[in-house]
């Protein structure tokens, strides 16, 4: 592809530099030969053909650029850069009232990507042209008049385009359906201008035409927060860093049996028996603010409230509970401490329906998460209250099949205190893939219509058929692709943890939802990432989750039929562009692999030698 852009003063931007003595002085250049950016030293000679890297791989060799995640609609995009004024950017928004605080933000937000684009603001050229950025949404759409809330039913896709008008203003209009869509599309603006350290200025395209919506609607992260403890702070910055791929929801896994550090005003002793400290309680002014920072970013917050296992502290003295913290604990549970709920004791559903009040008074969820994972048949049957109860009140036997009963029994119960809550209205209902989930209990004790199972087994494990063949509704998180806390070492052994080797974000990639669901992907909603908080706190959370939760965000956004290889010049751009937004996302390769594409992957060598 030929590159055409303006080279005005290249000359004595270049002499300026040199002269100076500027630690910005730059050596190297690029050229885009045969489809890729190659490294060649600047000199008088190629002054007016190099360009920087950034702008380089803007054109060369893919029609998309360096976006991600790759749009899933037609793109055609011109291969003119114009220089723009960061001081001379334009935001026409929506006058919908209740969205006023939500578009000061992004505004403030897409400034923000724009100054960590300019490593030294000092040389950046200020002059340029003046950048007019316009949303407009479906006028028809009576909730946008509303305060705006990502549901299942929400359509994300956005129509964006750029044009150079005849007074040498850029224009750039983003249209959608609703506020959601919207900020997909600023997104990928912010994405769509470039920083070139050869002629220190911002870069636009002059004319562009993008069509975008995403493959699959439930596209996550899940934190576990219970096992050790993340600040608000580090939850924002996962949010940003979702917000850069187009991810929609945060899977709160907020409580387990390590740890209940959720403030419950009506119910203070779980968080203060519960918290590891005073300091390490998420009151209802922190959820509340990470709740509202989500939607800023088009993330939905959904809360998980693990039950009837993962539960203890937070739970003494209340004589709910069976098998709680109970030794050897690899007799009740997979990890330390023990303990689950006992369904047999009505009062614990009143202390259920307190904390599902206040999550749903919190984060007004449109799916809520139950949990319903690793509920230890052991646990339930150490307890002589329980026993007693199934055997002489309810006339049960103790095999298995009497304890699934009782489960069942717990998620009834359970539900109908959920439903009490959420003022009539069904919520659909997130399940782990449990003993639950296997045939024939998932027909005897779940509704398809109300249950979406999240599967955490292989991806190949036939029971996933079983779900979908009943017409479940699933989410995938299938752990040997998508669990980012495999591959450290053993915490309760020696050697390596349970679900080791460590998953690169190639293997994340080439995780298919067709792989997976075959011919009933239409029921897959999507997939979440999760990261397990056993060995990982908020000090290492970045370097886990990124960038290998943006190969993730592609699969599900695009669901490109590209692999990873091909993928592979974008992800290593993109990756610097986190790190450029203060995450610190994990190292992929040298920087030598980035200035030169393509050189590093050893089948691209083999071809190279023998062609």
């Amino acid at each position: 592809m030929t590159i055409l852009i303006t080279l005005t003063s290249l000359l004595l931007a270049l002499n300026i530099g040199i002269s100076s003595g500027s630690p910005e002085d730059l050596i190297y250049g690029y050229v885009c030969r045969q489809g890729k950016c190659m490294k060649e030293e600047l000199s008088e000679k190629n002054w007016n053909t190099a360009i920087s890297l950034p702008v380089c791989r803007m054109f060369c060799g893919d029609t998309i650029g360096t976006l991600w995640p790759k749009p899933s609609g037609n793109v055609n995009m011109d291969n003119v850069l114009l220089h723009i004024s960061k001081d001379s950017i334009e935001f026409n928004v929506p006058s919908y009232t209740k969205q006023a605080k939500l578009w000061d933000a992004n505004r403030e937000r897409f400034m923000d990507i724009l100054n960590n684009k300019v490593p030294n603001h000092n040389v950046l050229r200020k002059e340029g042209h003046p950048l007019k950025i316009t949303i407009e949404l479906d006028d028809t759409n009576r909730a946008n008049e509303e305060v705006p809330r990502l549901t299942l039913n929400t359509d994300e896709s956005y129509k964006l385009d750029i044009v150079t008008t005849g007074n040498n203003q850029v224009e750039v209009k983003i249209s959608a359906n609703n506020y959601f869509g919207a900020r997909h599309g600023l997104e990928t603006l912010s994405q769509l201008i470039v920083y070139d350290d050869i002629r220190r200025e911002l870069q636009i395209l002059a004319k562009a035409s993008i069509e975008d919506g995403p493959a699959f609607k439930w596209r996550g992260l899940l934190l576990d927060t219970s096992r050790n403890f993340y600040s608000t702070k580090a939850i924002k910055r996962t949010l940003d860093a979702m917000a850069m791929v187009k991810l929609n929801t945060f899977h709160w896994h907020i409580t387990d049996s390590h740890s209940f550090p959720l403030e419950v005003k009506s119910r203070p002793e779980l968080y203060k028996l519960g918290a590891y400290s005073p300091r390490k309680v998420y009151s209802h002014e922190d959820i509340a603010e990470i709740v509202e920072y989500g939607r800023v970013r088009g993330i939905r917050v959904m809360p998980e409230f693990d039950a009837p296992a993962h539960v203890g502290e937070g739970w003494q003295h209340k004589n709910m509970t069976a098998c709680f913290n109970a030794q050897p604990w690899k007799d009740y549970c997979v990890e330390p401490p023990c303990g689950q709920l006992d369904p047999t004791v009505d009062e614990m559903y009143s202390i259920l329906e307190d904390i599902y009040q206040e999550m749903f008074d919190l984060f007004k969820p449109d799916v809520f998460h139950m949990g319903g994972d690793e509920v230890s048949v052991n646990c339930w049957n150490s307890s002589e209250q329980i026993r007693n109860w199934m055997t002489s009140k309810q006339g049960w036997g103790l095999q298995e099949s009497d304890f699934i009963r009782l489960w069942g029994h717990f998620q009834t119960k359970a539900l109908e205190r959920v439903d009490k809550v959420s003022g009539g209205e069904k919520v659909p209902i997130t399940l782990w893939t449990s003993h639950l989930t296997d045939v024939p209990y998932l027909d005897d004790y779940l509704d398809k219509e109300r249950y979406i199972i999240q599967i955490w087994t292989t991806g190949m494990d036939p029971k996933v058929t079983d779900i979908l063949k009943r017409g479940f509704r699933v989410i995938v998180s299938n752990y040997d692709a998508l669990y980012f806390d495999c591959g450290g070492a053993g915490w309760v052994t020696d050697g390596n943890n349970w679900c080791s080797p460590y998953i690169g974000w190639q293997k994340v990639y080439e995780n298919r939802m067709e792989r997976i669901a075959g011919d009933y992907v239409p029921l897959v909603m999507g997939a979440e990432a999760a990261i397990w908080s056993e060995q990982i706190d908020e000090h290492t959370l970045d370097q886990r989750f990124w960038p290998r939760a943006s190969a993730m965000a592609e699969r599900l956004w695009t669901d490109s039929k590209d692999s990873w290889r091909q993928a592979e010049p974008r992800m290593l751009v993109h990756r610097e562009r986190l790190v450029e937004n203060g995450i610190a996302a994990e190292a992929l390769q040298p920087v030598w692999c980035l200035q030169n594409q393509n050189e590093c992957p050893i089948d691209a060598y083999t071809s190279l030698k023998r062609a």
